[in-house]
């Protein structure tokens, strides 16, 4: 009887941590569209879903985004596809993107990577795409929101479900990633672009968060999460009442969404701001702070202004009629 290899502690933390989102948030019969950049964390992710997927009788396939933002992006590219290929992977797409110019370069490889892997998704008839963020990339994208002066929702990180979305080792540090490729015995690819601190979220990678660990004593990262985990729950128990709130005091058409001024202005701020954020997101474009805090100023300081003309929507205030109505000509 053949002995069965032990695995490595960073190959059993990992492969726990994908069955138990797997178990968590899927039927069998569903289908994951696996995002791969190449990186130890997408090729660890890929490695440990194409070995429980079979058991949890689970479709799979895989999705490498090249953003041509590189010297050899192509090649690198093909490589993950085919590293994919020796995974066990058979169905693997390598879609290449354009990246806008405006925005900031993260942001726009961001969006375009985003929209690709939705398209795919829908494509391949996928019910999730899974994505390969960690514990660290968790750690900076707090820190990140602090620097930016960011609100709960940004500083809450992200979440192991959103939508159409799984993030399987978001409680899996970076280093673990690594050490699972290197049990494989998986060549993993080192973006040269995540050495290079003048994106601000590689300086807070590779500067900021190594001197705060050093400086407090090494539990800066786990301090992050934690405070991120407690903002997710607090923020989206707020959500859900703000929810509540707009469905009881909102009157909307296909054409506006109308609210009661002197009754939104009796809402504790944090579900005022959130009611009028529903407001004018319901127009097609994620409204700004200071979008929201404008309007909020028709409802708390009225005293005859003008309309507001925000981006896609425009906003006015009649009596204690606030007038939501579709800004686009």
């Amino acid at each position: 009887m053949p002995v069965r290899k032990r695995l490595s502690p960073a190959q059993g933390l990992i492969r726990h941590a994908v069955r138990h989102t797997l178990t968590s948030n899927t039927k069998p019969g569903q289908k994951l569209l696996v995002a791969v950049s190449g990186g130890a964390d997408s090729l660890a992710l890929a490695a440990a879903i194409e070995f429980e997927a079979k058991k949890l009788k689970l479709k799979i396939a895989a999705a490498v985004i090249d953003h041509s933002l590189q010297k050899n992006s192509d090649k690198v590219a093909s490589q993950a596809a085919k590293q994919l290929q020796a995974i066990g992977f058979d169905q693997i797409h390598v879609e290449k993107v354009k990246v806008a110019n405006k925005g900031g370069m993260e942001a726009a490889a961001r969006e375009a990577r985003y929209t690709a892997l939705e398209t795919l998704r829908l494509k391949t008839k996928s019910h999730f795409v899974v994505l390969g963020h960690t514990f660290s990339d968790q750690a900076e994208t707090v820190l990140l929101g602090l620097v930016r002066g960011s609100g709960s929702k940004s500083l809450s990180g992200m979440s192991e479900k959103t939508g159409t979305l799984l993030r399987p080792l978001l409680g899996i540090e970076r280093k673990t990633t690594e050490e699972f490729c290197k049990d494989s015995g998986i060549k993993f690819w080192s973006d040269p672009q995540n050495k290079d601190d003048k994106f601000l979220r590689v300086l807070i990678r590779i500067r900021v968060l190594p001197f705060l660990e050093k400086l407090l004593g090494g539990s800066v990262a786990k301090s992050l999460v934690r405070t991120a985990d407690q903002l997710r729950e607090d923020d989206a128990y707020l959500d859900s009442l703000a929810a509540k709130q707009f469905k009881t005091l909102a009157v909307v058409t296909s054409a506006s969404v109308k609210l009661d001024a002197s009754k939104l202005a009796k809402l504790p701020a944090a579900l005022l701001n959130r009611v009028i954020k529903m407001a004018l997101d319901g127009f097609g474009r994620e409204s700004s702070r200071a979008h929201v805090l404008a309007v909020a100023d028709l409802v708390l300081s009225w005293h005859g202004q003008k309309p507001l003309s925000l981006p896609g929507v425009r906003v006015g205030r009649k009596a204690n009629t606030l007038t939501f109505t579709s800004g686009e000509k």
